[in-house]
């Protein structure tokens, strides 16, 4: 049994347990504490009451008022979009190249595209645009796929690899898994690439790269916008840089994914979006 006494100091009985010669007070709760205690209970039942609370079998209790976070959000960005609609409007029906040669609508789709970019995009491609690793730079002149208005609306609308019907899609052989070249030879292309970006590099690999890489790449590396093939005579990499991350794409490529973004954002959206990544820069 706890031996309860009461302590010689403050008059307020012990709870009986001492660790190490520490005597433990029971000391009651200030009331000002069990005051906003007993508060908080009475406002969560009125929480309960008001607001969706608890599950049932099928559905969920509703509240009283019926109303979420998820729901005024929404009202929220109808009405937002309904005083935007005066500006919208006037994209609908419009090429992207007709908005861009509109001074009006060129400065809408700007101030629009900075913020859907940052919102959207910036993840993966950086600040303005300046990439980031395994992503792309967007403020250069160094396509895959081509950098007109029309070929980043297209882009972005579909994405790469994203599993969408109308998606751009370009795929490198694994040349040295799938035992199509050995690892001498990929050695040999990759030196041979080094010099066609001018960064050393020699000629040993020449006849390997025109038989397994030029189709799509082009023999003096400048690359196939239409097929997505990337140009290799400009010491830009969108993987590992050097000789060694040229070796590790022919030996067992990395392919990148871009989501589509159609369904996620308007059209009015995504030419606003694309309007604004065809001003960082690269733009053609």
């Amino acid at each position: 049994m706890a031996n309860v006494e009461k302590d010689p100091v403050t008059g307020t009985n012990t709870t009986g347990h001492e660790w190490d010669g520490i005597k433990e007070l029971d000391t009651p709760l200030p009331k000002w504490w069990l005051t906003v205690f007993y508060a908080s209970i009475i406002w969560a039942i009125g929480y309960w009451v008001v607001y969706p609370s608890w599950p049932t079998l099928n559905d969920y209790a509703k509240g009283v008022w019926e109303t979420t976070n998820r729901l005024e959000h929404a009202k929220e960005m109808a009405a937002v979009s309904q005083s935007r609609e005066a500006w919208t409007s006037k994209f609908e029906g419009k090429e992207i190249s007709e908005v861009a040669a509109d001074s009006e609508l060129l400065n809408y789709a700007m101030a629009g595209g900075r913020v859907i970019f940052a919102d959207n995009c910036q993840p993966c491609h950086g600040s303005a645009g300046s990439g980031a690793k395994n992503f792309p730079v967007l403020a250069d002149d160094d396509w895959l796929w081509g950098g007109t208005l029309d070929d980043i609306q297209q882009t972005v609308l579909y994405g790469i690899r994203s599993g969408h019907d109308d998606a751009r899609v370009s795929d490198m052989p694994a040349l040295v898994a799938d035992e199509m070249i050995t690892a001498a030879d990929a050695d040999k292309i990759a030196d041979y690439v080094m010099k066609l970006g001018g960064q050393g590099g020699s000629d040993a690999g020449k006849d390997l790269f025109d038989e397994n890489c030029a189709a799509c790449h082009a023999e003096d590396g400048a690359g196939v916008q239409e097929l997505g093939a990337p140009r290799l005579n400009d010491g830009i990499w969108l993987y590992k840089a050097g000789k060694e991350g040229v070796v590790a794409q022919i030996t067992k490529p990395n392919h990148g994914v871009m989501p589509a973004w159609t369904g996620r954002l308007s059209e009015t959206e995504i030419k606003q979006v694309s309007i604004y990544v065809h001003s960082l820069g690269g733009g053609q």
